[in-house]
């Protein structure tokens, strides 16, 4: 990166000597001057010639260098396991600002595809530019929550569990798309869950990169506690320290664990449960493909807080609906 750095700004500095020593020359010659150095008193065809050519020669050693160059960097970068990250989004106030922060996140995560799922029954435009214009390798999907199990407005968060079709979507593509071909090897991947509101540390990325079966790391400020989390010991998960119910099978944050492509594509009936009880959603989906002691703890043996389940506060839009009623709302044409 510094050398790459280095070369860019050394091309800036010669080009722009360059192109100023050509508008020298060119106003000498509209003002029918000529320059008074006669040991360096060159023909005005002559000076410019040698000038184009040696901005040409220097275009064909940047172009030379790149080319040796970026065959190593793509090397690099193809040899890293892919990180397929399903998000699960919905219609609402914070919903450009959520995606904003969360893309900006993933444009420092080498070999990244984010797999966005809308809660709607068409791609609406604000996820569809967005999606365009963010840098990111992705694939943009959607699919209605059913009527019966959509949150109402007033409903608290936790009354029913949010995402369950979008999240599964996003892995029937997973199975289709990646669905290896005869005479491919095997599909080096990883899956993860990452929800639009969460924030993320970029090392879980790299935690979890190396994921076999099932990594998990703790999770901050969920569950009414400051962190949940796996307690390791000898190196393998035993126990779960939680607040709630720790004697579910995998009592944990969806935003706590990755799978690795391999396993997802081995298990074509594994997705979440819509109806499963409160706090389940997690477990319907791990039950089938993982036991406890086969779950790989990352972040230092589960002792980093590399993730944090945050929440965005509702706006509140009182002075917003009172202008409106008056005909002096905010334009509408303006996104936000």
């Amino acid at each position: 990166m510094a050398t790459k750095m280095k070369l860019k700004l050394k091309t800036v500095f010669v080009l722009y000597f360059m192109v100023s020593l050509l508008g020298l020359v060119y106003a000498l010659m509209q003002l029918g001057q000529r320059c008074d150095c006669t040991e360096h008193d060159l023909p005005k065809d002559r000076t410019i010639s040698w000038l184009r050519g040696e901005l040409n020669r220097l275009q064909e050693q940047m172009k030379k260098s790149e080319a040796t160059r970026q065959p190593q960097k793509q090397a690099a970068k193809s040899s890293l396991p892919t990180i397929f990250v399903i998000t699960p989004t919905y219609a609402r106030l914070v919903q450009k600002a959520e995606l904003t922060r969360l893309s900006q996140t993933f444009l420092h995560v080498p070999q990244l595809h984010w797999i966005v799922v809308e809660d709607s029954p068409h791609k609406t435009p604000l996820v569809t530019d967005f999606l365009m214009k963010s840098g990111l390798t992705y694939t943009h999907l959607h699919v209605p929550t059913a009527k019966d199990r959509k949150l109402q407005e007033d409903d608290p968060s936790w009354l029913k569990p949010r995402g369950v079709e979008q999240r599964n979507e996003g892995l029937r593509w997973l199975r289709e798309d990646r669905r290896p071909q005869p005479g491919e090897g095997r599909q080096r991947g990883v899956v993860y869950f990452a929800d639009d509101d969460n924030t993320y540390s970029l090392q879980i990325f790299e935690e979890m990169r190396s994921t076999q079966r099932v990594s998990v790391w703790p999770v901050g400020l969920v569950g009414g506690m400051k962190y949940e989390r796996p307690v390791v010991e000898g190196g393998k998960v035993v126990r779960f320290h939680t607040g709630w119910r720790p004697s579910r099978p995998f009592p944990m944050d969806m935003a706590g664990f990755a799978v690795s492509l391999k396993l997802v594509l081995a298990n074509p009936d594994a997705c979440f449960d819509g109806e499963a009880p409160m706090g389940f959603l997690e477990s319907s989906f791990l039950k089938g493909l993982v036991t406890m002691d086969e779950l790989e703890p990352k972040a230092d043996n589960c002792s980093k807080v590399l993730v944090w389940h945050t929440r965005t506060e509702k706006p509140k839009m009182k002075r917003e609906e009172a202008l409106q009623a008056q005909g002096l709302g905010s334009d509408p044409t303006v996104e936000v």
